[in-house]
């Protein structure tokens, strides 16, 4: 029962892997943009949700109601001033550019918040758990992540394949000529897309401040399972993103019963495995469809 339990509580953790790269999805998914600074936006949100928590009361899920709107104002200037130039240039460009500004939002929190380690408390909700059998129990606070995470997924597909924006979304993924020729503004796509992205990565960092502690370099682990994630499920597919998510997070959990030193071990050789085999992930996609 053991390996039961690592398996659902695998599950559930992946629902968070799922949220942090539904956002890295969407902007390769539209704008082919690999974005290196997603792991630290989702820290700046994750410190500032902390802020919020210890300088207004706010409770941590309240929190949420203000980091949205701030990380996806953060979303639209960042795209609208700084990756459109960089869309523009040759194809490292963006790469390089985010590279850059995961370094400079690094150094920024490290200055402001030391490099010591902070989390957003939420009293007894961290330790509620469900009890399904005596040997497995499901946590409270794992489980609203996931429904979070899948909740959040299926907006964002419905709103990619039922909203006009959403559709003209897909059609400058397709063909960036062609959807200009029809009428679509491309940047103003591109910094929407830019802005919901970040408002969902802010999501996801309040969830990580919540579960566990985090400092300024903190990113850089959460971006990789995002990536992984992404590319296991196969690029720009949202469902496939959340697929992916749960089988790092059962790679990872059950890793941690045969590697208690090094449980992300597994979720790595995972990874690779899919990789090598199915280089276009689970299942690939054109566009977020």
């Amino acid at each position: 029962m053991e390996w039961a339990n690592a398996v659902v509580q695998g599950l559930l953790l992946g629902g968070l892997y799922a949220l942090l790269a539904a956002g890295l999805s969407l902007m390769f998914g539209v704008m082919r943009l690999v974005n290196l600074a997603h792991g630290a936006l989702a820290i700046v949100a994750a410190y500032l949700g902390y802020v919020l928590v210890q300088n207004t009361g706010l409770p941590p899920f309240a929190t949420i109601i203000v980091v949205i709107p701030v990380m996806a104002a953060l979303g639209w200037v960042l795209q609208s001033t700084l990756l459109n130039t960089a869309l523009n240039k040759q194809a490292l460009a963006p790469i390089l550019v985010t590279f850059g500004l995961a370094v400079i939002l690094q150094n920024l929190m490290l200055q402001l918040f030391t490099a010591d380690y902070r989390s957003i408390q939420v009293g007894d909700l961290a330790g509620a758990s469900i009890q399904i059998t005596p040997e497995i129990a499901i946590g409270v606070f794992p489980l609203i992540t996931f429904i979070v995470g899948v909740i959040v997924i299926a907006a964002l597909q419905q709103y990619l394949a039922r909203t006009k924006t959403g559709r003209a979304m897909r059609a400058t993924s397709d063909d960036r000529e062609a959807a200009t020729l029809m009428g679509i503004d491309n940047k103003r796509i591109y910094a929407l897309a830019t802005a919901i992205a970040l408002a969902i990565v802010g999501v996801a960092g309040i969830f990580i401040g919540i579960k566990t502690q985090f400092n300024a370099y903190s990113g850089d682990t959460y971006l990789i399972f995002a990536f992984e994630a992404v590319i296991i499920g196969g690029l720009g597919s949202l469902w496939g993103t959340l697929a992916g998510g749960m089988i790092l997070g059962v790679a990872t959990t059950v890793g941690a019963q045969l590697f208690p030193s090094s449980g992300t071990l597994l979720a790595d050789l995972v990874f690779l495995a899919i990789l090598a085999f199915l280089p276009t992930g689970l299942f690939p996609k054109v566009v977020n469809g």
